[in-house]
């Protein structure tokens, strides 16, 4: 029960970085890309019907953590509270301009919101989880700036699959660039995670890049997504021996009775979760056209 519930947690943190990784790169870009406000408009539509669905993963992963490993979630948290209290007033910061941004007259600090309620906590999930490795200021700064970047490339790519027109190029164009800045990036901070899972995530960065130049954005947002997925699976490969230091998965677990308890409520939800997430995302599929 305990190694399972340590993949199911670390299964739902990764399905929140891979779905919040592109809304967060996008948060950042759209201000960026357009030279009117209906390209503003037509860079945020791409994310407006699911961003908020994709938050659900973060809660879900939280509350798995509280009732499966308490102790765990108590060190973490804990530890990391100023961190996590930026994090939490960036996602309600961005939330707030992205639902009232169309009912203000002036929508300047509603995009201001958005580009630092997506930056910031790109920054310091990646901050946080480097120092929560290597114990390391200088870690924790590298591995914010590795996955801010890593955001940004995977907005990048998303834009350009969901959009048509000027966005669509501009779009291309910025993840052909952080494409191949996040490169040098990515060979030093996936080496240092030393798993295979990270040295296939590198090889998903290149691709991304190669796919993106040749014009195949679905297959590019693929292998993008799949980097992200593969970089959160080296990091939790790493954490499962000692999620704290001087903790194991064993002390940090809730009691036989609870773990099982949790496993059926997970078995009647999740399946429903993921249905209907997987609807909103088949509904939503088609590019999003400028407005006249």
């Amino acid at each position: 029960m305990i190694n399972l519930w340590f993949v199911i947690i670390a299964f739902l943190w990764t399905g929140y970085f891979v779905l919040e990784g592109f809304d967060f790169g996008v948060g950042v870009l759209a201000p960026f890309l357009a030279r009117t406000p209906a390209q503003h408009r037509q860079s945020l539509e791409t994310i407006g019907p699911v961003w908020d669905g994709n938050e659900v993963w973060l809660i879900t992963a939280v509350g798995a953590m509280f009732a499966a490993f308490p102790a765990w979630y108590s060190g973490v948290f804990s530890s990391f509270y100023m961190p996590v209290v930026l994090i939490l007033v960036g996602l309600i910061v961005r939330g707030v301009g992205l639902e009232w941004r169309g009912k203000v007259a002036n929508p300047a600090w509603c995009d201001f919101g958005i580009v630092m309620g997506s930056a910031l906590p790109a920054f310091l999930w990646g901050a946080l989880f480097a120092d929560l490795l290597f114990d390391s200021v200088p870690a924790a700064l590298f591995g914010g700036v590795f996955t801010l970047v890593l955001c940004l490339l995977h907005g990048a790519v998303f834009l350009s699959l969901k959009t048509d027109g000027p966005v669509r190029h501009r779009a291309r164009t910025v993840a052909l660039l952080t494409g191949a800045a996040i490169l040098p990036l990515a060979v030093v901070a996936l080496s240092a995670l030393g798993s295979v899972p990270a040295l296939i995530a590198m090889a998903a960065l290149a691709a991304g890049a190669a796919l993106t130049y040749r014009r195949r954005e679905g297959w590019a947002f693929a292998t993008t997504a799949a980097a992200v997925a593969l970089t959160s699976a080296a990091v939790f490969t790493q954490l499962y021996s000692a999620p704290l230091p001087g903790m194991t998965l064993a002390s940090a677990a809730s009691g036989p009775y609870t773990l099982t308890m949790l496993s059926w409520i997970g078995l009647i939800t999740l399946p429903f979760v993921l249905v209907y997430q997987g609807w909103t995302y088949w509904v939503f599929r088609k590019r999003v056209a400028l407005a006249a």
